[in-house]
């Protein structure tokens, strides 16, 4: 089971993780979670380009080590880079420890002030350890799920989950990943079509290069 828009309950007990940015701009942030892949992450690429979109992308480091030129695709395409960890660890099944080791053997590839925990699953000790040594380090989550990694939903209710929740300063997560293509390559050009024909910009999430503590 997931929400596809974020409980208040939920940003009220992690109020230190960004789950939206201004509501007063017709601006939306698409994030892409889990690449770079070859194929799926191309596709990502060319279509934002064709509607001169920019977004973020939060990258496994494993990924960029198998991948290193589409993930200098990402960065040349002038787009945004988080950190997804290395591994893709889920962070309240693993040790403190394993995990800020994880996060940060990502953070050596990425060199960026974002991070989303994978499955949104941090515990609030592991939020310390990552902010007490990173400041800066901005920890992103969502308002909008678009349900892409889901393979029993529709191609046609991803993008209507995605067309529902969706407004002003939305944080929207797709996958660039095998898993979620088949949803993904249905959605994503309607979402940039329809919110484009609304006045919408499409807006990477603001990234900077970060000093460990």
């Amino acid at each position: 089971m997931y929400l596809v828009r974020s409980p208040l309950l939920l940003k009220w007990y992690y109020p230190q993780l960004i789950w939206n940015k201004a509501r007063d701009n017709r601006v939306i942030y698409l994030t892409f979670d889990d690449g770079p892949i070859p194929d799926v992450t191309d596709f990502v690429l060319k279509t934002l380009n064709s509607f001169s979109a920019k977004a973020t992308f939060f990258c496994i480091g494993d990924n960029i080590l198998k991948h290193p030129q589409i993930f200098k695709d990402i960065k040349s395409d002038d787009h945004s880079i988080g950190n997804h960890t290395f591994n893709h660890l889920k962070g309240w099944d693993t040790p403190d420890d394993v995990y800020f080791n994880n996060f940060q053997q990502c953070q050596s590839l990425t060199d960026t002030n974002l991070f989303r925990p994978p499955y949104g699953r941090i515990k609030k000790s592991q939020i310390k350890d990552i902010k007490t040594n990173y400041p800066d380090m901005d920890i992103i989550m969502w308002d909008t799920l678009s349900g892409d990694f889901d393979i029993s939903l529709s191609p046609e209710n991803c993008l209507r989950n995605v067309i529902r929740y969706a407004r002003n300063g939305s944080i929207i997560v797709f996958h660039d990943s095998l898993k979620a293509a088949d949803r993904l390559f249905f959605a994503l050009p309607k979402v940039l079509e329809h919110f484009s024909n609304l006045g919408f910009e499409f807006k990477s999430l603001p990234s900077s290069p970060v000093i460990l503590t």
